[in-house]
């Protein structure tokens, strides 16, 4: 399962709402629960009614347990463990593919240009 492009409207934006978030790593809102209430890391914000808001710093610390649990397959005790053992390295592994990913898919995305652009030429 791959993670889904999340954008970000507004650069001036706080918080995130929970389904803004589940769209973001293609999982259902339960999850995203389920995540907040297994990792201490994670802070988000909750309004009276209990529904939470999740900041950029909570937004860092997903993309580090999406990665763990989803793209490594680690168990929730394994990558609460990983996070705990060393957590700058984590964060900046994980920083560092999605880079890495945002260079793959522009790259992909010139091949596809250059293959309409061939296909309509002949």
């Amino acid at each position: 399962m791959e993670a889904m492009e999340f954008t970000e409207p507004d650069e001036s934006r706080l918080y995130f709402s929970i389904s803004e978030v589940a769209v973001r790593y293609n999982v259902q809102i339960s999850t995203i629960r389920h995540w907040s209430n297994q990792f201490e890391v994670l802070n988000p914000h909750k309004n009276k009614k209990g529904n939470r808001s999740f900041t950029r710093e909570d937004i860092r610390y997903l993309d580090i347990i999406y990665r763990l649990l989803k793209e490594q397959g680690l168990t929730i005790d394994g990558a609460r463990k990983k996070l705990k053992e060393n957590p700058e390295e984590t964060l900046r592994n994980t920083e560092i593919i999605n880079k890495l990913k945002t260079i793959k898919e522009f790259i992909h995305g010139i091949e596809r240009q250059l293959e309409e652009k061939k296909r309509i030429e002949l």
